[in-house]
């Protein structure tokens, strides 16, 4: 990474006020990345210090144990323009350094805005006509082949949570796709292989940002929802353009960025506007919906929350294999609760949730673990204890072995929540199993 001197200045001023040197530094690194103070050696530390090197991988363990912000080393010019590169070249890079942890990224607001003025629509026509004679041939059969572990690795991510299977996804675009993406394809081969990679590497941001909350995982994701969304609209495909861009939106409506959410929920809903299955359009207005909500924006939530439920209760009659397929009317009405709740209309948004358990059903544990979650809280803040507690004791018996950390959250949600009711021996006894899931 290049040198950044006002980093380095950050570090060693972190270091002076604590006393440090840069054996202690090491020390304090090592503890914090591993549990080892021997991890790290005292050289590294003392080049950081000194502005002779920019720390990659270990910049998250330093800015937590120097108490310095995460934001601190994203370089305004440099991370964007470093993605203008060859789209390709720029995904592989990417997952590669997530395979070998390094060079770490931060999520920001500007990163994400800067998706938008990505995509190199000339891509897959130039590596069409650059293809060396001596490089493998790739045709529908690896398409159909990324396209099959796709559907595998996302069904077992959305059974047992992101947590699971992500180093899997990564390895096989940077060990298995990584040969076709680099081969000889027709212009219509090579558009299919890059729409079917950013399946992939969407589902491969999704998995980071279901793993964990840490700061390199939140850049992870966001620089994987880039790429997928570049590789989307090179492929020529705006359903997944906008499914990319609505990965991108939800994350920054996670992190706080409320304007940024709502920019890129509407160019989301753009990519969209013209598509024919109406559970796509369904997905993405109920995005923008979800963005609003977020940024108190009550009018436009409102609006496209309706947009929603008119597209979400037309019958589906595309064919093909549509990636927002997955966006059934009970993940509909789950997400329609909780805008509802967001904006204060707890019945109505009890009720949706009711209707997302009880009437649509959902197929996956990790799904409806969130949602028996969702519904103990909104039952919580009507005064209804008893039923947060029948519900939420639900919620446990669905959440055991799922590693998400949306999971994670609603567990710890509902431990701080369930303080106030010491005297109730149920809402104790869910404190203690709780405690048992909280990694």
């Amino acid at each position: 990474m290049p040198k950044n001197p006002a980093v380095a200045d950050l570090i060693k001023q972190a270091c002076q006020e604590r006393g440090w040197g840069p054996s202690e530094l090491a020390r304090a690194l090592g503890l914090a990345e591993s549990g080892d103070p021997r991890r790290l050696q005292r050289q590294h530390a003392r080049r950081w210090i000194e502005g002779e090197r920019t720390p990659d991988h270990w910049w998250p363990y330093i800015a937590q144990v120097l108490g310095l912000d995460p934001e601190t080393i994203n370089l305004p010019e440099a991370m964007p323009a470093a993605l203008h590169t060859d789209t390709v070249a720029s995904v592989l890079h990417l997952g590669r350094s997530d395979v070998d942890r390094r060079n770490f990224i931060v999520a920001s607001s500007g990163y994400a805005l800067s998706a938008l003025d990505l995509p190199d629509m000339d891509s897959v026509t130039r590596r069409t006509r650059s293809a060396s004679p001596g490089s493998l041939r790739v045709g529908r059969g690896e398409v159909a082949a990324v396209r099959h572990m796709v559907k595998t690795l996302g069904d077992s991510a959305s059974e047992l949570g992101g947590g699971h299977a992500r180093h899997l996804a990564v390895r096989y675009l940077t060990q298995d796709v990584a040969p076709w993406l680099e081969g000889r394809f027709t212009e219509a081969t090579g558009r299919e292989l890059f729409a079917a990679t950013s399946q992939l590497v969407h589902l491969a941001g999704w998995m980071a940002q279901d793993e964990g909350d840490t700061p390199e995982l939140r850049g992870l994701a966001q620089s994987y929802y880039a790429h997928s969304f570049r590789l989307a609209a090179e492929a020529g495909d705006p359903e997944l353009s906008a499914t990319a861009l609505r990965g991108l939106a939800v994350q920054c409506v996670d992190l706080g960025y409320r304007a940024e959410a709502v920019q890129l929920g509407e160019a989301c809903v753009d990519y969209g506007r013209h598509l024919d299955n109406p559970r796509a359009i369904a997905y993405y207005e109920a995005t923008l919906a979800n963005a609003a909500a977020q940024d108190d924006d009550r009018r436009m939530a409102t609006r496209h929350l309706a947009m929603a439920e008119t597209a979400i209760g037309k019958p589906v009659t595309a064919g093909g294999d549509s990636w927002a397929a997955h966006y059934s009317p009970g993940r509909w009405a789950h997400e329609s609760g909780m805008i509802l709740s967001r904006l204060g209309d707890l019945d109505a948004a009890e009720e949706h949730l009711h209707l997302a358990l009880d009437i649509h059903g959902l197929d996956r544990r990790r799904t409806r673990a969130i949602v028996l979650a969702d519904l103990g809280g909104v039952r919580l803040r009507q005064g209804d204890v008893d039923g947060a507690l029948v519900t939420w004791r639900d919620f446990l018996d669905c959440a055991d072995g799922i590693r998400s950390v949306k999971v994670q959250a609603a567990l710890q949600d509902m431990r701080v929540r369930l303080r106030r009711y010491s005297g109730f021996p149920e809402a104790q006894e869910l404190r203690e199993r709780a405690a048992r899931f909280v990694g």
